[in-house]
């Protein structure tokens, strides 16, 4: 197989994947392609399937089942021409907290035996990229969360790698450092990189992806892009919080004579799918006020991916499940 990818076949392509730690099945006969130059997000819940489909296609687990090539690679039978061509940010930011930013980034390039001078070179043109070269001789252990989850990411692109593989890059950071990330991930698409990611944060798919596969229980429930998605469940929400949250269930069935579908509880506020707009919502609001309901926040909006998940999972996103095995280091650093 070449090094180039046949023209209008996807970069990434997997076909029936399966995945199995013991009894739990993590990734259940899973599909997917991703065009050369776009992003396409991974959402779903802890458990569904998210890691253990980067880890195969990053070559760090075998698979049981199926087959995979990335950048016209297969990963089982060429691992090392698979690492060549892909970039790696896993979970956890992969930086040695004892080395300097610069050399930490120096060694990645060294490990992909760009040489000396180039790898120094590398490592200073990303240090700038990502605002970095004020701090670039710093420990990395003094660098705060989101400062080392762009460390990690430039250290996922030393090689300039065609494809790259972000799971779930800002967890736990700020939303001004998790803004800033986007940021920098827009920046990489718009330079041609293609991009798989991983995420739980509704926003961040809608944010960035411009095609998304919604995965739960290791198999694929749906699959478009965000407008696309939320079409599927159509329609506007009231998403009404009260005084007395207690009482929540007594709205809930109260307004279950407006609703388009199932209202639902997500704490601390009801969301009831409807029909016809403002007007619904002042009637509504009447029937509240009636039952001394005390209304504190009221408002009409459209669904949002949210709404997508729990409508086609029974369950939000943030719902706890079996963790996936974690990453490891990207594939640079353990070459």
């Amino acid at each position: 197989m070449t090094d180039q990818t046949r023209v209008g076949s996807p970069i990434i392509r997997a076909d029936g994947l399966v995945k199995r730690y013991g009894s739990e099945v993590a990734l259940d006969h899973f599909d997917l392609a991703v065009t050369e130059g776009t992003v396409v997000a991974l959402l779903g819940p802890n458990g569904a399937g998210k890691t253990t489909t980067v880890s195969i296609l990053t070559t760090l687990l075998e698979p049981d089942g199926g087959t995979a090539t990335v950048a016209g690679a297969d990963v089982r039978r060429q691992p090392g021409e698979v690492r060549k061509r892909i970039g790696l940010s896993g979970q956890y930011a992969a930086v040695d907290e004892h080395l300097t930013g610069f050399e930490n980034l120096e060694m990645v390039g060294l490990l992909y035996r760009l040489g000396r001078r180039r790898a120094r070179a590398r490592a200073n043109e990303l240090l700038e990229r990502f605002s970095l070269s004020d701090v670039a001789h710093r420990p990395a252990r003094t660098y705060s969360g989101g400062m080392r989850r762009r460390l990690d990411l430039a250290g996922a692109l030393v090689a300039e790698a065609r494809v790259l593989f972000l799971d779930e890059p800002t967890t736990g950071l700020d939303p001004r450092s998790r803004a800033e990330l986007w940021d920098v991930i827009r920046d990489l698409v718009a330079r041609g990189s293609t991009v798989l990611l991983t995420t739980q944060y509704m926003e961040e798919a809608d944010q960035l992806a411009g095609d998304i596969v919604v995965i739960d229980h290791g198999r694929e429930i749906a699959h478009g892009t965000a407008d696309e998605l939320k079409a599927l469940i159509g329609g506007e929400r009231i998403e009404l919080r009260l005084r007395d949250p207690q009482r929540l269930d007594d709205a809930r069935r109260l307004l279950t004579a407006y609703a388009a579908a199932e209202p639902y509880v997500a704490l601390p506020s009801l969301v009831i799918p409807v029909v016809g707009g403002s007007q619904t919502l002042t009637t509504a609001l009447r029937s509240l006020d009636a039952e001394r309901l005390d209304v504190i926040d009221i408002a009409l909006r459209r669904p949002t991916l949210d709404d997508v998940f729990l409508s086609l999972t029974g369950h939000a996103t943030s719902s706890s499940g079996n963790e996936e095995a974690p990453t490891g280091q990207s594939p640079v650093q353990s070459a």
